[in-house]
Protein backbone atom coordinates (compact mmCIF):
# COMPACT_ATOMS: atom_id res chain seq x y z
CA UNK A 1 0.00 0.00 0.00
CA UNK A 2 2.93 2.06 0.73
CA UNK A 3 4.27 1.70 -2.41
CA UNK A 4 0.93 2.64 -4.03
CA UNK A 5 1.26 5.96 -2.65
CA UNK A 6 5.03 7.01 -3.36
CA UNK A 7 4.28 5.87 -6.71
CA UNK A 8 1.64 7.96 -6.86
CA UNK A 9 3.74 10.96 -5.33
CA UNK A 10 5.78 10.38 -7.85
CA UNK A 11 3.78 10.68 -11.23
CA UNK A 12 2.61 13.90 -9.46
CA UNK A 13 5.57 15.58 -9.05
CA UNK A 14 6.58 14.54 -12.94
CA UNK A 15 3.01 15.68 -14.17
CA UNK A 16 3.75 18.94 -12.60
CA UNK A 17 7.34 19.64 -13.17
CA UNK A 18 5.96 18.97 -16.94
CA UNK A 19 3.38 21.39 -17.04
CA UNK A 20 5.53 24.56 -16.05
CA UNK A 21 6.43 26.44 -18.99
CA UNK A 22 10.13 26.44 -20.54
CA UNK A 23 11.95 29.71 -20.00
CA UNK A 24 12.60 31.68 -23.49
CA UNK A 25 15.96 31.48 -25.10
CA UNK A 26 17.28 35.30 -26.24
CA UNK A 27 17.79 35.72 -29.75
CA UNK A 28 21.03 36.02 -31.43
CA UNK A 29 20.46 39.93 -32.18
CA UNK A 30 19.36 40.51 -28.45
CA UNK A 31 22.50 37.83 -27.59
CA UNK A 32 25.17 39.70 -30.04
CA UNK A 33 23.74 43.37 -28.35
CA UNK A 34 24.39 42.35 -24.94
CA UNK A 35 27.71 40.75 -25.38
CA UNK A 36 29.53 43.98 -27.58
CA UNK A 37 27.79 46.40 -24.88
CA UNK A 38 28.75 44.23 -21.63
CA UNK A 39 32.29 45.60 -20.98
CA UNK A 40 31.89 48.85 -23.23
CA UNK A 41 33.01 52.18 -21.97
CA UNK A 42 31.85 54.88 -24.44
CA UNK A 43 34.10 57.16 -22.64
CA UNK A 44 37.53 55.54 -24.03
CA UNK A 45 38.46 55.97 -28.17
CA UNK A 46 38.32 52.52 -29.65
CA UNK A 47 41.45 51.44 -30.03
CA UNK A 48 43.94 48.66 -28.94
CA UNK A 49 46.76 50.97 -29.63
CA UNK A 50 46.48 53.82 -27.81
CA UNK A 51 49.11 55.47 -30.61
CA UNK A 52 47.01 54.66 -33.36
CA UNK A 53 44.68 57.72 -34.41
CA UNK A 54 41.10 57.32 -35.50
CA UNK A 55 40.37 57.69 -39.19
CA UNK A 56 36.65 59.37 -39.17
CA UNK A 57 35.55 59.43 -42.72
CA UNK A 58 33.51 62.36 -43.56
CA UNK A 59 30.69 63.06 -46.58
CA UNK A 60 27.84 65.45 -46.83
CA UNK A 61 25.32 65.77 -49.92
CA UNK A 62 23.39 69.80 -49.33
CA UNK A 63 20.11 69.24 -50.38
CA UNK A 64 18.67 72.82 -50.50
CA UNK A 65 19.34 76.53 -49.51
CA UNK A 66 16.84 77.73 -47.19
CA UNK A 67 17.64 81.16 -45.58
CA UNK A 68 20.26 83.61 -46.54
CA UNK A 69 20.17 86.74 -44.22
CA UNK A 70 22.57 89.23 -45.28
CA UNK A 71 22.27 91.61 -42.18
CA UNK A 72 22.87 88.92 -39.89
CA UNK A 73 25.38 87.66 -42.43
CA UNK A 74 24.33 83.89 -42.04
CA UNK A 75 23.08 81.21 -43.95
CA UNK A 76 20.90 78.16 -43.14
CA UNK A 77 21.21 74.68 -45.68
CA UNK A 78 20.12 71.32 -45.28
CA UNK A 79 22.49 68.32 -45.72
CA UNK A 80 22.70 64.76 -45.48
CA UNK A 81 25.72 64.13 -43.63
CA UNK A 82 27.77 60.72 -43.11
CA UNK A 83 30.33 60.00 -40.52
CA UNK A 84 32.30 56.62 -40.94
CA UNK A 85 34.92 55.54 -38.40
CA UNK A 86 36.00 51.82 -37.14
CA UNK A 87 35.53 50.94 -33.78
CA UNK A 88 37.44 47.83 -32.60
CA UNK A 89 35.79 47.26 -29.47
CA UNK A 90 32.45 46.50 -32.10
CA UNK A 91 33.96 43.30 -33.73
CA UNK A 92 32.20 40.25 -33.82
CA UNK A 93 32.21 36.81 -35.72
CA UNK A 94 29.06 36.50 -38.27
CA UNK A 95 28.70 33.15 -37.62
CA UNK A 96 28.27 32.77 -34.00
CA UNK A 97 25.47 35.11 -34.28
CA UNK A 98 22.99 33.42 -36.61
CA UNK A 99 25.10 35.74 -39.84
CA UNK A 100 23.63 38.44 -38.28
CA UNK A 101 26.49 41.10 -40.04
CA UNK A 102 25.21 44.13 -39.08
CA UNK A 103 22.80 45.78 -36.14
CA UNK A 104 21.50 49.23 -35.23
CA UNK A 105 23.30 50.82 -31.79
CA UNK A 106 22.11 53.46 -29.66
CA UNK A 107 24.67 56.27 -30.33
CA UNK A 108 24.70 57.03 -26.21
CA UNK A 109 25.79 54.04 -26.07
CA UNK A 110 28.78 53.77 -28.14
CA UNK A 111 31.90 56.10 -28.54
CA UNK A 112 31.20 59.42 -31.19
CA UNK A 113 33.55 61.55 -32.41
CA UNK A 114 33.41 64.93 -31.61
CA UNK A 115 33.55 66.45 -35.17
CA UNK A 116 31.85 70.24 -35.67
CA UNK A 117 31.72 73.29 -37.55
CA UNK A 118 33.41 75.87 -37.17
CA UNK A 119 30.89 78.12 -38.52
CA UNK A 120 27.99 76.76 -36.84
CA UNK A 121 26.05 79.91 -35.23
CA UNK A 122 22.96 78.82 -34.25
CA UNK A 123 21.17 75.15 -33.63
CA UNK A 124 18.53 74.63 -36.69
CA UNK A 125 15.88 72.56 -36.74
CA UNK A 126 17.49 69.30 -37.30
CA UNK A 127 15.52 65.40 -36.08
CA UNK A 128 16.78 63.49 -33.94
CA UNK A 129 18.93 60.32 -34.98
CA UNK A 130 19.43 58.33 -31.98
CA UNK A 131 20.95 55.45 -33.49
CA UNK A 132 24.28 53.87 -35.88
CA UNK A 133 24.64 51.08 -37.95
CA UNK A 134 27.45 48.58 -36.59
CA UNK A 135 28.78 45.73 -38.94
CA UNK A 136 30.64 42.69 -38.06
CA UNK A 137 34.03 44.41 -38.89
CA UNK A 138 33.39 47.60 -36.78
CA UNK A 139 32.85 49.57 -39.21
CA UNK A 140 30.29 52.55 -37.17
CA UNK A 141 27.76 54.42 -39.73
CA UNK A 142 26.10 57.91 -38.68
CA UNK A 143 23.85 58.95 -40.94
CA UNK A 144 21.73 61.67 -40.08
CA UNK A 145 19.99 65.04 -41.48
CA UNK A 146 21.30 68.45 -39.92
CA UNK A 147 19.99 72.30 -40.60
CA UNK A 148 22.92 74.54 -40.80
CA UNK A 149 22.67 77.84 -39.72
CA UNK A 150 26.42 78.68 -40.20
CA UNK A 151 27.88 82.19 -40.28
CA UNK A 152 29.17 83.46 -44.09
CA UNK A 153 30.57 86.55 -45.77
CA UNK A 154 27.87 87.53 -47.96
CA UNK A 155 28.89 89.97 -50.91
CA UNK A 156 25.42 91.09 -51.93
CA UNK A 157 27.10 94.49 -53.99
CA UNK A 158 26.17 92.55 -56.89
CA UNK A 159 22.52 91.87 -56.28
CA UNK A 160 20.32 90.13 -57.91
CA UNK A 161 23.06 88.54 -59.78
CA UNK A 162 25.30 87.52 -57.04
CA UNK A 163 27.10 84.21 -56.30
CA UNK A 164 27.88 83.17 -52.62
CA UNK A 165 30.70 81.24 -51.30
CA UNK A 166 29.95 79.75 -47.54
CA UNK A 167 32.21 77.11 -46.32
CA UNK A 168 31.44 74.18 -43.99
CA UNK A 169 34.57 73.15 -42.27
CA UNK A 170 34.72 70.26 -39.89
CA UNK A 171 36.52 69.74 -37.36
CA UNK A 172 37.53 67.62 -34.24
CA UNK A 173 36.84 69.97 -30.89
CA UNK A 174 39.50 68.55 -28.70
CA UNK A 175 41.61 66.06 -30.36
CA UNK A 176 44.62 66.12 -32.48
CA UNK A 177 45.73 64.78 -35.67
CA UNK A 178 47.22 62.09 -33.60
CA UNK A 179 44.26 61.02 -32.13
CA UNK A 180 41.38 61.90 -34.31
CA UNK A 181 42.37 62.06 -38.06
CA UNK A 182 40.00 63.49 -40.80
CA UNK A 183 39.23 61.99 -44.43
CA UNK A 184 36.64 62.39 -47.41
CA UNK A 185 34.58 59.03 -47.70
CA UNK A 186 34.47 60.06 -51.86
CA UNK A 187 36.49 61.66 -53.91
CA UNK A 188 36.76 65.74 -54.42
CA UNK A 189 35.62 65.41 -58.16
CA UNK A 190 32.67 63.64 -57.07
CA UNK A 191 31.38 65.65 -54.46
CA UNK A 192 31.91 68.75 -55.63
CA UNK A 193 30.12 67.83 -58.69
CA UNK A 194 27.02 65.77 -56.63
CA UNK A 195 23.73 68.31 -56.98
CA UNK A 196 21.31 65.52 -57.63
CA UNK A 197 19.90 65.55 -54.02
CA UNK A 198 19.69 69.14 -54.30
CA UNK A 199 16.26 71.04 -54.24
CA UNK A 200 16.84 73.26 -57.67
CA UNK A 201 13.31 75.11 -57.69
CA UNK A 202 13.86 77.55 -55.38
CA UNK A 203 15.76 80.91 -55.72
CA UNK A 204 19.02 79.27 -55.40
CA UNK A 205 21.16 77.57 -57.86
CA UNK A 206 23.71 74.91 -56.38
CA UNK A 207 26.91 75.50 -58.60
CA UNK A 208 29.55 73.02 -57.01
CA UNK A 209 30.73 71.99 -53.57
CA UNK A 210 34.81 72.15 -53.97
CA UNK A 211 36.57 70.21 -50.77
CA UNK A 212 39.75 70.08 -49.55
CA UNK A 213 41.89 69.05 -46.17
CA UNK A 214 43.86 70.81 -44.47
CA UNK A 215 45.74 71.10 -41.16
CA UNK A 216 45.60 73.77 -38.26
CA UNK A 217 48.88 74.06 -35.91
CA UNK A 218 47.70 75.52 -32.58
CA UNK A 219 50.91 75.42 -29.55
CA UNK A 220 52.53 71.97 -30.11
CA UNK A 221 49.49 69.96 -32.01
CA UNK A 222 48.12 69.44 -35.43
CA UNK A 223 44.46 69.65 -36.18
CA UNK A 224 42.75 68.42 -38.86
CA UNK A 225 39.72 70.19 -40.89
CA UNK A 226 37.90 69.31 -43.89
CA UNK A 227 36.13 72.66 -45.72
CA UNK A 228 33.72 72.07 -48.01
CA UNK A 229 32.60 75.27 -50.03
CA UNK A 230 29.30 75.70 -50.86
CA UNK A 231 28.98 77.82 -54.55
CA UNK A 232 25.62 79.11 -54.96
CA UNK A 233 24.16 81.53 -57.23
CA UNK A 234 20.91 83.86 -57.10
CA UNK A 235 18.20 83.35 -59.88
CA UNK A 236 17.90 87.25 -60.52
CA UNK A 237 14.37 86.77 -62.87
CA UNK A 238 11.97 87.59 -59.68
CA UNK A 239 13.96 90.63 -58.71
CA UNK A 240 14.34 91.87 -62.49
CA UNK A 241 10.47 91.47 -63.18
CA UNK A 242 9.24 92.73 -59.74
CA UNK A 243 11.86 95.41 -59.24
CA UNK A 244 14.06 96.74 -62.14
CA UNK A 245 11.66 96.58 -64.48
CA UNK A 246 8.89 98.66 -63.15
CA UNK A 247 12.23 101.31 -61.31
CA UNK A 248 12.99 101.36 -65.46
CA UNK A 249 9.46 101.88 -66.62
CA UNK A 250 9.48 105.23 -64.50
CA UNK A 251 12.19 106.46 -65.63
CA UNK A 252 11.27 106.35 -69.24
CA UNK A 253 7.86 108.37 -68.63
CA UNK A 254 9.90 110.93 -67.07
CA UNK A 255 12.17 111.09 -70.01
CA UNK A 256 8.60 111.00 -72.35
CA UNK A 257 7.20 113.82 -69.96
CA UNK A 258 9.97 115.96 -71.44
CA UNK A 259 7.80 116.46 -74.57
CA UNK A 260 5.60 118.31 -73.12
CA UNK A 261 5.13 122.23 -73.66
CA UNK A 262 7.79 123.75 -70.92
CA UNK A 263 4.95 127.18 -70.89
CA UNK A 264 2.68 124.95 -69.06
CA UNK A 265 1.64 123.88 -65.52
CA UNK A 266 1.22 120.05 -66.93
CA UNK A 267 4.89 119.66 -66.73
CA UNK A 268 5.81 120.13 -62.82
CA UNK A 269 2.54 118.42 -62.34
CA UNK A 270 3.25 115.36 -63.96
CA UNK A 271 6.83 114.89 -62.90
CA UNK A 272 5.37 115.74 -58.98
CA UNK A 273 3.59 112.80 -59.74
CA UNK A 274 6.05 110.34 -61.29
CA UNK A 275 8.35 111.34 -58.26
CA UNK A 276 5.71 110.90 -55.52
CA UNK A 277 4.49 107.16 -57.18
CA UNK A 278 8.77 106.45 -57.35
CA UNK A 279 8.81 107.32 -53.73
CA UNK A 280 5.88 104.56 -52.59
CA UNK A 281 7.74 102.12 -54.69
CA UNK A 282 11.12 102.71 -53.51
CA UNK A 283 9.58 102.27 -49.31
CA UNK A 284 7.46 99.25 -50.48
CA UNK A 285 10.59 97.37 -51.92
CA UNK A 286 12.73 97.88 -48.62
CA UNK A 287 11.95 94.48 -47.75
CA UNK A 288 12.69 92.77 -50.76
CA UNK A 289 16.53 94.19 -51.23
CA UNK A 290 19.30 93.29 -48.90
CA UNK A 291 21.27 95.39 -47.13
CA UNK A 292 24.20 94.92 -44.43
CA UNK A 293 25.66 97.56 -41.94
CA UNK A 294 29.35 98.05 -44.34
CA UNK A 295 27.75 97.67 -47.60
CA UNK A 296 24.84 98.46 -50.05
CA UNK A 297 24.12 96.50 -53.18
CA UNK A 298 24.48 98.19 -56.11
CA UNK A 299 20.61 97.83 -56.91
CA UNK A 300 19.95 100.40 -53.78
CA UNK A 301 22.57 102.66 -55.22
CA UNK A 302 20.59 102.68 -58.79
CA UNK A 303 17.07 103.30 -56.73
CA UNK A 304 18.86 106.12 -55.01
CA UNK A 305 20.22 107.69 -57.99
CA UNK A 306 17.08 107.22 -59.94
CA UNK A 307 15.59 109.05 -57.56
CA UNK A 308 17.80 112.04 -57.73
CA UNK A 309 17.56 111.94 -61.47
CA UNK A 310 13.54 112.52 -60.97
CA UNK A 311 14.39 115.26 -58.62
CA UNK A 312 16.76 117.11 -61.18
CA UNK A 313 14.29 116.09 -64.20
CA UNK A 314 11.91 118.27 -61.70
CA UNK A 315 14.24 121.25 -60.86
CA UNK A 316 14.99 121.73 -64.37
CA UNK A 317 11.54 121.60 -65.21
CA UNK A 318 11.09 124.28 -62.80
CA UNK A 319 13.91 126.53 -63.87
CA UNK A 320 12.71 126.30 -67.78
CA UNK A 321 9.08 128.17 -66.03
CA UNK A 322 10.80 130.26 -64.23
CA UNK A 323 12.93 131.69 -67.30
CA UNK A 324 10.03 131.80 -69.34
CA UNK A 325 8.06 134.08 -66.45
CA UNK A 326 11.01 135.94 -65.75
CA UNK A 327 10.82 138.93 -68.29
CA UNK A 328 7.08 139.40 -67.95
CA UNK A 329 5.83 142.31 -65.61
CA UNK A 330 2.51 142.87 -63.26
CA UNK A 331 0.47 144.97 -65.70
CA UNK A 332 -3.37 145.67 -64.86
CA UNK A 333 -5.77 143.56 -66.99
CA UNK A 334 -6.75 146.18 -69.24
CA UNK A 335 -8.02 147.35 -72.71
CA UNK A 336 -6.14 150.01 -74.78
CA UNK A 337 -8.61 152.28 -73.87
CA UNK A 338 -8.42 151.53 -70.22
CA UNK A 339 -5.11 152.25 -70.30
CA UNK A 340 -5.60 155.44 -71.79
CA UNK A 341 -8.31 156.22 -69.51
CA UNK A 342 -5.86 155.63 -66.28
CA UNK A 343 -3.58 157.59 -67.81
CA UNK A 344 -5.96 160.80 -69.01
CA UNK A 345 -8.46 159.82 -65.96
CA UNK A 346 -8.59 163.63 -64.45
CA UNK A 347 -11.13 163.99 -67.80
CA UNK A 348 -15.03 163.60 -66.63
CA UNK A 349 -15.62 162.36 -69.92
CA UNK A 350 -15.08 158.24 -71.14
CA UNK A 351 -12.14 157.93 -73.47
CA UNK A 352 -14.71 156.74 -76.17
CA UNK A 353 -16.36 159.72 -76.32
CA UNK A 354 -13.19 161.75 -75.90
CA UNK A 355 -12.49 159.40 -79.69
CA UNK A 356 -15.61 160.37 -81.21
CA UNK A 357 -15.11 163.85 -80.51
CA UNK A 358 -11.78 164.57 -81.41
CA UNK A 359 -12.43 162.33 -84.63
CA UNK A 360 -15.48 164.78 -85.56
CA UNK A 361 -13.02 168.02 -85.04
CA UNK A 362 -10.77 166.47 -86.78
CA UNK A 363 -13.66 165.55 -89.60
CA UNK A 364 -14.93 169.64 -88.98
CA UNK A 365 -11.51 170.81 -89.66
CA UNK A 366 -10.80 168.91 -92.66
CA UNK A 367 -13.48 170.46 -94.27
CA UNK A 368 -13.02 173.93 -93.50
CA UNK A 369 -9.61 173.85 -95.02
CA UNK A 370 -7.65 173.57 -91.97
CA UNK A 371 -4.62 171.14 -91.24
CA UNK A 372 -3.22 168.09 -92.96
CA UNK A 373 -1.87 165.80 -90.36
CA UNK A 374 1.67 163.83 -90.91
CA UNK A 375 1.19 161.00 -87.86
CA UNK A 376 4.80 159.20 -88.39
CA UNK A 377 7.01 159.69 -85.66
CA UNK A 378 9.39 162.50 -86.94
CA UNK A 379 6.47 164.41 -87.25
CA UNK A 380 4.86 164.34 -84.14
CA UNK A 381 6.74 166.52 -82.27
CA UNK A 382 6.24 169.53 -85.25
CA UNK A 383 2.68 168.62 -85.31
CA UNK A 384 2.12 168.96 -81.39
CA UNK A 385 3.86 172.56 -82.10
CA UNK A 386 1.89 173.60 -84.29
CA UNK A 387 -1.21 172.16 -82.60
CA UNK A 388 -0.13 175.14 -79.88
CA UNK A 389 -1.52 177.26 -82.19
CA UNK A 390 -4.14 176.22 -83.18
CA UNK A 391 -7.30 175.17 -81.48
CA UNK A 392 -6.74 173.71 -78.04
CA UNK A 393 -9.22 170.64 -79.29
CA UNK A 394 -6.53 170.12 -81.62
CA UNK A 395 -4.32 169.84 -79.06
CA UNK A 396 -5.94 167.44 -77.12
CA UNK A 397 -6.87 165.32 -79.83
CA UNK A 398 -3.68 164.84 -81.01
CA UNK A 399 -1.74 164.10 -77.46
CA UNK A 400 -4.14 161.35 -77.40
CA UNK A 401 -3.16 159.67 -80.59
CA UNK A 402 0.24 160.16 -80.47
CA UNK A 403 -0.01 157.91 -76.80
CA UNK A 404 -2.28 155.34 -78.46
CA UNK A 405 0.46 154.93 -81.10
CA UNK A 406 3.14 154.53 -78.49
CA UNK A 407 1.23 151.98 -76.46
CA UNK A 408 0.58 149.91 -79.82
CA UNK A 409 4.28 150.00 -81.07
CA UNK A 410 5.23 149.01 -77.46
CA UNK A 411 2.79 146.29 -77.19
CA UNK A 412 4.98 145.44 -80.31
CA UNK A 413 8.39 145.46 -78.96
CA UNK A 414 7.28 143.77 -76.22
CA UNK A 415 5.64 140.92 -78.20
CA UNK A 416 8.52 140.43 -80.34
CA UNK A 417 10.66 140.63 -77.22
CA UNK A 418 8.75 138.03 -75.64
CA UNK A 419 8.34 136.00 -78.45
CA UNK A 420 12.45 136.03 -78.79
CA UNK A 421 12.73 134.96 -74.99
CA UNK A 422 10.39 131.97 -75.20
CA UNK A 423 12.94 130.63 -78.13
CA UNK A 424 15.56 131.15 -76.24
CA UNK A 425 14.03 129.24 -73.33
CA UNK A 426 13.08 126.39 -75.48
CA UNK A 427 16.41 125.96 -76.78
CA UNK A 428 17.42 125.76 -72.89
CA UNK A 429 15.31 123.60 -72.46
CA UNK A 430 16.38 121.53 -75.43
CA UNK A 431 20.13 121.40 -74.16
CA UNK A 432 19.45 120.52 -70.64
CA UNK A 433 17.13 117.87 -71.79
CA UNK A 434 19.90 116.87 -74.02
CA UNK A 435 22.23 116.91 -71.23
CA UNK A 436 19.74 114.70 -68.56
CA UNK A 437 19.71 111.98 -71.50
CA UNK A 438 23.55 111.90 -71.73
CA UNK A 439 23.93 111.31 -68.06
CA UNK A 440 20.76 108.79 -67.78
CA UNK A 441 22.05 106.72 -70.55
CA UNK A 442 25.37 106.63 -68.94
CA UNK A 443 24.68 105.43 -65.93
CA UNK A 444 22.07 102.76 -67.42
CA UNK A 445 24.73 101.53 -69.61
CA UNK A 446 27.55 101.34 -66.75
CA UNK A 447 24.94 99.57 -64.87
CA UNK A 448 23.35 96.85 -67.70
CA UNK A 449 27.18 95.58 -68.30
CA UNK A 450 28.07 95.85 -64.83
CA UNK A 451 24.88 93.32 -64.38
CA UNK A 452 25.26 91.52 -67.48
CA UNK A 453 29.02 90.05 -66.79
CA UNK A 454 27.92 88.97 -63.57
CA UNK A 455 24.97 86.90 -64.76
CA UNK A 456 26.71 85.66 -67.43
CA UNK A 457 29.78 84.82 -65.08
Amino acid sequence: MSSIIFLWLLLSVISQADSVPEKPKRSALNQLTRMLLRRYDCGVRPVLNWTSPTLVYIDLIIQSVLDVDGQMQKVTTSIWYRQIWKDEFLMWDPEEFDGITEISLSSDAIWVPDVIISEFVDEGKSPNIPYVYVNSSGIVKNYKPIQVVSACDLEIYAFPFDKQNCTLTFRSWLHSVSEVDLALWRSAEEIATDTREFMNDGEWELLSVPSHYWKMHLGDRDYAHIQFNVLIRRRPLLFVVSVLIPSIFLMVVDVISFYLPPNSGTRITFKTSILLGYTVFRVNMMDEIPATAIKTPLIGVFFAVCMAFLVLSLAKSIFVVKLLHHSEKEVKEMSISACLLDKYGSTDQTFSESLFTSVRTLDDVDQSGGYEFDLSPEADLLSLTEARDGSPQLEKVLQEVVSLKLYLQEEEDEGSAQTDWLALCYKVDKFLFRMYLLILLIYSSTLLLLWSSWSSG
